[in-house]
């Protein structure tokens, strides 16, 4: 029995799209942070044939499957037991497929003695999730060309800071990132742009994060969430995302910001809304969400390591 701890990322330079071809390669080059505290724990044993339990219940995945299938081309895997936990809500908007392919791999990797380091790890939880390449890194990560292994930018340590999450649903999200990427590629007359203007967007936000300058990186991460929305909303039918409760928590930061309060915000492929801030200010931006109707629950989280066995 192994057994492994993930965290989800966040992205502050968005991806959404697929390049064409095999790998499940994005289309655009990705900046994210890795937090703590939410976590995925995967355990996997040997066993007579797969099995896959995700948060105690009996389940077929077939992006776990397909994962497997690949996996076993080049290596010797056997049938295994795989059991998959998140301590926070899994598929609404909070990255539980990256925490989760990223804690996958890992453990297959550590089980098996298949002895892959932490790039060949990335580049296989990529193949399950694009974002779960990043969560094989702690801190401050750049997910880019050629081998579109993920990079660490940044340890957590070095630019201490504290994501506010504010959680506006717990249900699953109706429409998975994976086909709503298709869905903008195919249907939204902004996809060619919204690719070109991308890799100028992360060019500066790895500018930012390798400054540690707050307001460069508050500035192109709100763009980035925004064009990454305006998008989803442009395809047809359109990708909303958001409640009524996302949009009065993103005026809200846009207020205490104008105020002179260290914050920003970034919105994934759901409802909920993720306060990026520096910690002094965290628990009176946490208290300002808090207060708002249609927010269920506000989490204060650090930025966090990466994948890791703790178990073997």
């Amino acid at each position: 029995m192994t057994r492994v701890i993930a965290h989800p990322n966040i992205a502050l330079i968005k991806y959404w799209g697929k390049a064409d071809g095999p790998g499940n390669i994005p289309a655009t080059p990705s900046l994210s942070i890795t937090l703590d505290t939410l976590c995925t724990t995967t355990t996997v044993e040997d066993a007579p044939r797969d099995e896959i339990r995700l948060n105690g219940q009996v389940t077929t995945d077939a992006k776990v499957a397909k994962f497997l299938d690949q996996l076993r081309r080049e290596f010797q895997v056997p049938p295994l037991s795989i059991e998959s936990t998140n301590n926070f809500p899994t598929g609404a908007g909070l990255a539980s497929s990256a925490s989760g392919f990223a804690a996958l791999i890992t453990a297959i990797d550590a089980h098996c003695g298949l002895n892959m380091d932490a790039t060949r790890r990335s580049q296989w939880a990529r193949r399950g999730s694009g974002s779960a390449a990043r969560s094989v890194f702690g801190g401050f990560v750049s997910l880019q060309p050629p081998d579109w292994a993920a990079q660490p930018l940044r340890p957590a340590s070095d630019w201490p800071l504290t994501v506010v999450i504010a959680i506006t649903d717990t249900e699953r999200k109706t429409v998975s990132s994976s086909h709503g990427m298709e869905r903008s590629r195919l249907t939204s007359p902004y996809y060619p742009a919204w690719i070109d203007s991308t890799q100028a967007a992360w060019r500066e936000g790895r500018n930012a994060v390798e400054q540690r300058d707050f307001n460069a990186l508050a500035a192109i991460a709100e763009h980035s969430t925004l064009a990454m929305h305006a998008l989803m909303i442009s395809s047809r039918p359109p990708l909303l995302y958001w409640n009524p409760a996302s949009l009065a928590v993103i005026h809200t930061i846009r207020g205490l910001r104008e105020a002179g309060v260290p914050v920003f915000f970034t919105i994934d492929a759901g409802p909920q809304v993720k306060a990026v801030c520096l910690p002094e200010v965290a628990d009176s931006v946490a208290s300002s969400l808090r207060s708002l109707p249609g927010v269920v629950t506000v989490m204060n989280v650090g930025l966090g390591p990466g994948a890791s066995v703790v178990d073997a």
